[in-house]
């Protein structure tokens, strides 16, 4: 199994070295091209609009895109609010997900913290670093909700994809990458 983590800003590293723990190669994805071969694709947390800015300047938006039918995806913070089908502030991006995304819900990087939560399907008490956090309003059809904080969605997953609000590459736990590795796992032996 190989796992692209899209390469142009963010916790790239972080995702890398979590992923190398648990035994899976990584492919760091720049352009079409590095995608490739890889069996899923994870969008690191960082700066949604730089990470925008930089799917444009590498000519990724449209590929992305059409990947995002049939390739699994994670995105955590600034990667959920790229899966979103709709934000509440401004366009959305790739549109993978249907959700309403608010960014910055959690307040600003004063605001920032950490928790622990019970995630459905990935265990209990798991880490979770909220960093100028995004949450879920909304979800839409097909998205279930795995964990929340009050009302606020910040763990969801579709058949194919995951996102949460946090930074889980931040912590040494390592449950939300192994249940996106199990659901990659799930969904290559019902297609083979």
């Amino acid at each position: 199994m190989v796992i692209g983590i899209l390469g142009v800003q963010g916790a790239v590293r972080e995702h890398q070295e979590m992923l190398h723990l648990l035994g899976v190669k990584t492919m760091i994805v720049k352009s079409s091209a590095d995608l490739d071969g890889i069996d899923g694709l994870i969008f690191p947390g960082g700066e949604s609009t730089t990470i925008r800015r930089l799917i444009d300047r590498y000519g990724l938006l449209d590929v992305l895109r059409r990947q995002a039918d049939t390739l699994p995806m994670f995105g955590t913070c600034a990667g959920m609010i790229l899966l979103a089908s709709e934000l509440t502030e401004g366009p959305s991006h790739l549109g993978a997900i249907p959700m309403t995304v608010r960014r910055n819900a959690f307040g600003r990087q004063i605001d920032s913290f950490e928790t622990s939560l019970n995630v459905e399907g990935a265990g209990q008490d798991i880490e979770a670093v909220f960093i100028r956090a995004p949450f879920v309003e909304q979800v839409g059809e097909g998205v279930r909700v795995l964990a929340a904080i009050g009302i606020a969605a910040v763990v969801v997953e579709t058949d194919l994809h995951l996102a949460c609000s946090f930074h889980p590459e931040l912590t040494s736990d390592r449950r939300l990458h192994d249940y996106f590795i199990q659901k990659i796992r799930r969904r290559t032996a019902v297609s083979v």
